[in-house]
């Protein structure tokens, strides 16, 4: 399940308590043939639901896409809907890729705008999509709500503490899938940079899909020979999830992918008490500060991140009182719990 359906997922499970809610699913068919024509029927079977179920609805809340096609879909669902934009609510669980249709001007624009107007109002994760809605929609309707680690992932500091007394090798995790932009490619080289002695301080485990097999062939070949870097599978989730968290130190996500929103897993990882590495990208600035949450790293750099990496094992006796500080906050700031209440708080005013 990735960010952006767990999001939905975990608001649903907040309204069905009290609530009748009718559940369309947009989300995207994994079929490996997955051709144009089939995504037309699933799009075409989607939009059917929508004209069935839009009416008699106190509240019509809708996930948006960024792609091309995706925003083609929201605009069609806006027009099956048009009667009752006042009481439609859209969240914006991404970033760059809406950022970029409403910051060129042309028809696309003008089409979302025209109907973003008219609505209810709009969730999003952070300041730069907060800046990205005014555009299109009065300041008051635009709220911003963080996303969240699920509880279960949380420990305790006593358990962070023993983690760090054992720390050779310093375990990194990247969970995220393995695809173009999301800095893993970048991170197995910054690994191969380091010299011999440094390799060994280190040890990297992936987790995530891949979206073709000459890029699994490609990443295999590279990783062979590496006894410190290790493929764990595409998806972990549950009791597993939260081990491979616990053993881990650091979490990289050195990423630029151009969808990229505010990534769950890293919460999640402040959640288990680990150091970030990543990067000053889409809606991770508004969770991440350079030096008290981890180490910043500049997109698509090699040398940043083998910089990073020096740093970590240079630094190894100072980590635990970042992790401890970054479940503190995660605490403090995104809990499940947290991110109900702050959207049912709009939705049911």
């Amino acid at each position: 399940m990735d960010g952006q359906s767990k999001a939905s997922k975990v608001l649903l499970e907040a309204l069905i308590h009290d609530h009748e809610v009718s559940v369309i699913n947009l989300s995207k068919s994994r079929l490996q043939k997955n051709t144009s024509l089939f995504r037309f029927f699933e799009i075409f079977r989607i939009l059917l639901s929508v004209w069935k179920e839009r009416k008699d609805k106190d509240i019509i809340y809708l996930s948006l896409a960024e792609s091309f096609l995706g925003n083609m879909r929201d605009i069609a669902i806006y027009i099956l809907c048009r009667k009752y934009l006042n009481k439609t609510y859209i969240h914006m669980l991404g970033g760059e890729g809406m950022k970029n249709i409403l910051s060129k001007d042309g028809w696309q624009k003008h089409f979302n705008v025209k109907f973003m107007t008219k609505l209810a109002g709009v969730f999003v994760e952070g300041s730069m999509n907060y800046n990205v809605f005014m555009q299109a929609i009065a300041e008051e309707k635009i709220h911003i709500v963080p996303n969240f680690a699920e509880d279960f992932l949380f420990v305790e500091d006593d358990e962070i503490k023993r983690k760090f007394n054992n720390i050779k090798p310093i375990n990194i995790l990247y969970l995220s899938n393995l695809i173009f932009g999301k800095g893993y490619d970048e991170l197995v080289d910054a690994y191969l940079s380091l010299s011999k002695v440094d390799q060994k301080e280190i040890n990297i485990n992936f987790v995530g899909g891949f979206d073709n097999k000459e890029n699994k062939n490609d990443f295999f070949e590279k990783i062979k020979d590496n006894h410190n870097l290790n493929y764990l599978g595409e998806f972990v989730d549950g009791e597993e999830k939260k081990k491979i968290y616990a053993m881990s130190h650091v979490f990289c996500l050195p990423t630029y992918y151009p969808f990229e929103g505010q990534p769950i897993s890293i919460l999640e990882s402040y959640a288990s008490g680990c150091v970030v590495v990543t990067t000053d990208h889409s809606g991770i600035p508004f969770i991440f500060k350079n030096i008290e949450n981890g180490f910043l790293v500049e997109k698509k750099s090699i040398l940043s991140l083998k910089n990073a990496v020096k740093q970590i094992i240079s630094n190894k006796d100072n980590l635990s009182q970042v992790a401890i500080h970054n479940k503190d906050e995660a605490l403090k700031k995104y809990r499940r719990s947290i991110y109900q209440e702050k959207i049912l708080q709009v939705l049911l005013k």
